[in-house]
């Protein structure tokens, strides 16, 4: 049986909220994931299927391999039709934030958002959201947002309008979240969940394939060059690190996605329990870390990479160069482990 962790008292709000108005508008953050659109549009269908008048409004582009998730074609790009985003979000009556716990993690919609005087709700799953929104559904404990938006429709007694399309787009949120069932998915609950999504006549191996096991030739060229190249190891540190800057990225025709599941691959190593992956952008680094076990990567992201996250999974924007950036990976090392100093590290690399 799933059980109900969110506030009834929420729910209520939520239900009179969302039948006093007509246009809804959903946003995500920046650089969306599987998670984050599936979610979204997960949201969005039902809300439609309520009579709504719902839109999905996104930062900036979705990554081309998660293209195939019902209703992106259908999502109101903020940098290809700003006009149409503002308009929107002005004419919104309410306006659902999911899968980001910070106005600045929606980039320059933030901007848009903040001023209006309009409720905001938020569905997340990270840790410490800004006490900025009307009504806080945030239990960073879930597997996924995608799992908090099926577990708002079990509360509010809305599952008898997940169809396909939204089992869809639920599933996809759960399994690319936890990298493909791997983590973040100890509750049994989840599989519950799982186990109701699939009742919807969902093509799951589809699904997953496309999500998890689907990559351009380009794609490909890039990881194997990343992980044959430019994988380090510390063993006795039991971390990987793997950096691509601007040129190797041009080099193999990067489009964002590409690297979506590069952090994941040197925890396949025995001895390896955590992984960092940094990707160098046009005015930032992006960090990306994984870990297996109760090594927290969270905490390392908040401290030194202006990011966050879950414990086996977060990531940051580090500001400044690749080079400032390998640094302070280096420092991490220093900090954590400080038996072993940087003559020591270099040599184990080198090996």
């Amino acid at each position: 049986m799933i059980s109900h962790i969110i506030d009834d008292t929420l729910l209520i709000k939520l239900q009179a909220l969302i039948g006093s108005v007509q246009r809804i508008a959903i946003t995500c953050h920046k650089s969306p994931d599987g998670d984050a659109l599936g979610s979204t549009l997960a949201l969005c269908h039902v809300l439609r299927r309520m009579g709504k008048e719902a839109v999905v409004v996104t930062p900036d582009m979705a990554p081309k391999a998660l293209e195939f998730i019902p209703g992106v074609r259908d999502i109101v790009v903020f940098t290809r039709q700003e006009l149409r985003a503002k308009h929107v979000l002005n004419e919104a009556q309410l306006i659902f934030c999911l899968d980001f716990n910070s106005l600045h993690r929606i980039d320059r919609l933030g901007e848009i958002i903040e001023p209006l005087k309009v409720k905001r709700v938020l569905i997340d799953h990270h840790l410490n959201p800004e006490d900025i929104f009307d009504i806080s559904i945030s239990h960073p404990e879930v597997s996924s947002t995608c799992e908090l938006v099926f577990r708002v429709m079990m509360q509010m007694g809305l599952l008898r309008l997940m169809d396909r399309q939204v089992a869809s787009c639920l599933y996809v949120g759960l399994t690319t979240d936890t990298g493909g069932f791997a983590y973040s998915c100890d509750n049994p609950e989840f599989y519950e969940i799982l186990a109701s999504i699939m009742r919807r006549h969902i093509d799951r191996i589809t699904l997953y394939n496309r999500a998890m096991n689907t990559f351009s030739a380009d794609s490909l060229r890039l990881q194997g060059y990343a992980i044959s190249e430019k994988m380090q190891l510390f063993p006795d540190q039991g971390a990987a690190l793997i950096v691509l800057d601007k040129t190797e990225l041009e080099r193999f025709n990067y489009n964002r996605g590409d690297t979506e599941t590069l952090v994941n691959k040197p925890l396949a190593i025995p001895g390896i329990y955590w992984s960092v992956f940094m990707r160098e952008d046009a005015d930032k680094v992006k960090v990306s870390c994984r870990s297996q076990g109760d090594f927290s990567v969270s905490d390392i992201c908040t401290r030194y990479f202006n990011g966050g996250g879950h414990e086996n999974a977060a990531g940051g924007d580090f500001i400044g160069t690749i080079d400032d950036a390998v640094a302070v990976f280096y420092q991490v090392l220093s900090d954590l482990f400080p038996v072993q100093d940087k003559s020591e590290q270099t040599s184990t690399q080198e090996q």
